[in-house]
């Protein structure tokens, strides 16, 4: 066994435990650091393949951020572990159907799976071989030139799904005392400040 192939099985694995220990984990900290370990193994494997570029992306966008807010949110939450393994037993049942649902679609979606022998050349045919371009400009051609259309259509989804996040969390409280930009940049020093002559001694 080379080495591409030991730290092949070696990423799998972990990434393979680690996501199950994502879910199994008793305590939201340890998932998300499990969570972590798991995107980190599945870096290892995207520089197996030479996408070097969606690795450094898997690291620097989903470990040192989402990750890194997950893990700072779970923390700085008051949360009643009890209470929550209360919660999660009520729904364990419908949580266990919808989990063989699931893998009996996936169960029927492989069953019936083929691989043609033109789906490598298919695939090789839309980018040039890495020996003469780099997996960033190749990425590149393929999202601005020939997916250019479905790239913004995601990009619109996700914007929808901000604007309806924000919109849905938005409530306006009469109780919270808020901003007025305005008010301030138009104020009159004269109405705004007074002068006051405190002598020695006395208080204001």
């Amino acid at each position: 066994m080379g080495f591409a192939a030991f730290a092949f099985y070696l990423f799998g694995i972990t990434t393979v435990v680690s996501g199950a220990l994502v879910v199994l984990s008793r305590n939201p900290v340890h998932s998300v650091l499990w969570l972590i370990l798991a995107f980190f193994s599945s870096a290892g494997l995207f520089v197996l393949l030479g996408a070097e570029f969606v690795a450094m992306l898997l690291v620097i966008v989903y470990v040192g951020a989402v990750a890194v807010l997950f893990l700072f949110v779970v923390m700085m939450l008051d949360v009643d572990f009890a209470e929550l393994r209360g919660e999660l037993s009520r729904y364990t049942p419908i949580g266990m159907l919808i989990g063989l649902v699931i893998l009996l679609q996936l169960g029927f979606a492989f069953g019936a799976w083929e691989v043609t022998e033109l789906a490598q050349s298919q695939r090789d045919a839309l980018t040039p071989p890495i020996e003469q371009t780099q997996n960033t400009v190749a990425l590149g051609q393929l999202i601005y030139t020939r997916y250019v259309f479905l790239f913004q259509a995601a990009g619109l989804v996700l914007f929808v799904a901000m604007v309806g996040a924000i919109v849905l969390t938005l409530r306006h409280r009469e109780d919270v005392k808020r901003q007025d930009v305005l008010a301030q940049m138009y104020r009159d020093p004269n109405t705004a400040i007074e002068m006051k002559d405190v002598k020695p001694g006395q208080g204001i």
